[in-house]
């Protein structure tokens, strides 16, 4: 299964620094506020400010050359946004939108490369999270050659669990619940696809869902799935062509 996913690495970059550089480099921005579905930052946009974000989760994506959206990640508090466009000052990558609504304080890219120049830890940390973002890179060209949208969708759902799910009764609540079309985004499937994968673990009893609501209720069923291991006896007698 894919080592790096849609959330970056255990610890945030805002948490890393030690807490007198994180007030320092807060107090060179301004505070923003987003609301749900709002542009935070525009691919191909030639803006260079940062958003360092203080709460709230944001979703990173793309256009590919179909015309269609791919989630690259999912952004949350102590994380930062933009810094690629900042550091090389070429135009941006990629599309940040607010998934919900999102506190942020915004730093010109003049300040943040300042801070950065100025502060050789907090340097390390912005490199060590480019080469995480490049390695995930490598990670979803091959799994979209190799995994079938139940694969993928799969270590999706386990991923979301991991890193933002509830426990509740017998099962896992997702506390980030992304629409079908944003789940297919998020592994480069189209949203049909993942409506049939979908239905197949609900047949199978391995997931519920709701309206934008996801509950895991057989973990390990998941995990072997997301694995690319043999799956449940019911799952091949049921399993929809071409996923």
């Amino acid at each position: 299964m894919r080592t790096v996913g849609l959330f970056g690495q255990d610890r945030s970059f805002l948490h890393a620094l030690p807490e007198r550089d994180r007030r320092e480099l807060l107090a060179e921005g301004t505070p923003r506020g987003y609301e749900p579905g709002e542009v935070m930052i525009r691919e191909r946009d030639t803006s260079a400010y940062v958003l360092a974000l203080t709460s709230g989760w944001s979703v990173v994506s793309v256009e590919t050359e179909r015309g269609t959206r791919l989630i690259l990640a999912l952004r949350g508090a102590g994380e930062v946004v933009g810094d690629l466009a900042a550091v090389d000052m070429r135009p941006r990558s990629a599309t940040v939108t607010a998934l919900g609504h999102v506190e942020a304080v915004a730093v010109s890219g003049d300040r943040f490369r300042h801070f950065l120049a100025t502060h050789p830890h907090a340097t390390s940390l912005i490199m060590r999270q480019l080469s995480a973002r490049l390695r995930s890179s490598d990670v979803e060209r091959r799994s979209l050659a190799s995994e079938t949208v139940l694969q993928r969708l799969a270590a999706r759902l386990v991923e979301l669990a991991e890193r933002a799910g509830r426990r509740a009764g017998a099962g896992t609540v997702l506390e980030l619940p992304l629409p079908q079309h944003d789940l297919a985004a998020a592994i480069g499937a189209t949203r049909e696809a993942v409506a049939k994968a979908l239905r197949l673990l609900r047949e199978q009893d391995v997931v519920r869902t709701a309206n934008r609501r996801v509950v895991v209720i057989d973990m390990p069923v998941l995990l072997l799935l997301a694995q690319g291991g043999a799956p449940h006896p019911r799952t091949s007698e049921k399993s929809p062509p071409g996923v």
